[in-house]
């Protein structure tokens, strides 16, 4: 089995250090840069699964990093490193494609629990979810196991893996009301921390990418409950 790359991407030493060193005791392979230009340097050399990304750094932002992230494929996945009230950066930065972020200081294991979260849904499906072949829904086709979801042009859309995953948890319930606790647990496998707007800025992101207007309502804001997908599914089952 191929030993999962990450790459560690900050401009202190000392944090570059401890948590290449305890990411490996952890059973993952580990690249380290100090800055944008080695981390462009590496990603052009090598190959990486997840990418920890400190938003500051000396020559550049780690947010611009991640928006560049979107035109590599495969493009791996991103957590980025926020200071502990840079909320608007934190916004920006899923707005951008990130799957995830964790204010410093930061536990390591926090972290690490993060990481293994964000490979399970990047790398397959949740083992949880029915075993289905495609989604069909509002003329558009969704296929779990190819990641891939195509409009009714036979035109694919470009989907974060973040996107993409709360998509396939509200196909997995239709017409069930989803609470942003409950989309945060079953997307990301945490609790939402106060003032959390990462599921807010993930539904504008989809509703936005699938042609949602006053016309055309795909997931329907619940006062005081949270979103429902309000359109007809079909699920075709998997067989063999």
């Amino acid at each position: 089995m191929t030993q999962t790359h990450i790459l560690v991407v900050d401009d202190d030493k000392e944090i570059r250090t401890l948590l290449g060193r305890y990411l490996v005791g952890q059973g993952f392979k580990v690249s380290v840069a100090a800055d944008r230009h080695e981390c462009e340097k590496m990603l052009d050399t090598g190959s990486f699964d997840l990418i920890v990304l400190d938003v500051m750094l000396p020559d550049g932002s780690g947010l611009e990093i991640c928006r560049d992230l979107r035109n590599r494929r495969p493009a791996p996945a991103v957590i980025l490193l926020t200071a502990l009230k840079e909320e608007v950066d934190r916004i920006v930065g899923l707005e951008l494609g990130a799957d995830d972020y964790l204010a410093k200081p930061f536990n390591p294991r926090e972290l690490t629990a993060r990481i293994r979260a964000v490979l399970r849904r990047s790398i397959g499906p949740i083992s949880d979810r029915p075993s289905v072949n495609l989604y069909r829904f509002a003329g558009y086709v969704l296929e779990p196991e190819t990641r891939t979801i195509m409009n009714a042009a036979g035109e694919y859309i470009d989907l974060t893996g973040a996107e993409f995953d709360l998509l396939q948890v509200f196909l997995d319930r239709p017409g069930r009301v989803l609470s942003r606790d409950q989309l945060l647990d079953l997307t990301q496998g945490r609790e939402r921390e106060p003032f959390d707007r990462s599921i807010d800025v993930l539904i504008s992101r989809l509703r936005k990418k699938l042609g949602e207007g006053p016309d055309c309502i795909l997931v329907k804001t619940v006062r005081n409950g949270g979103y429902q997908l309000v359109v007809r599914v079909v699920a075709d089952e998997r067989f063999g």
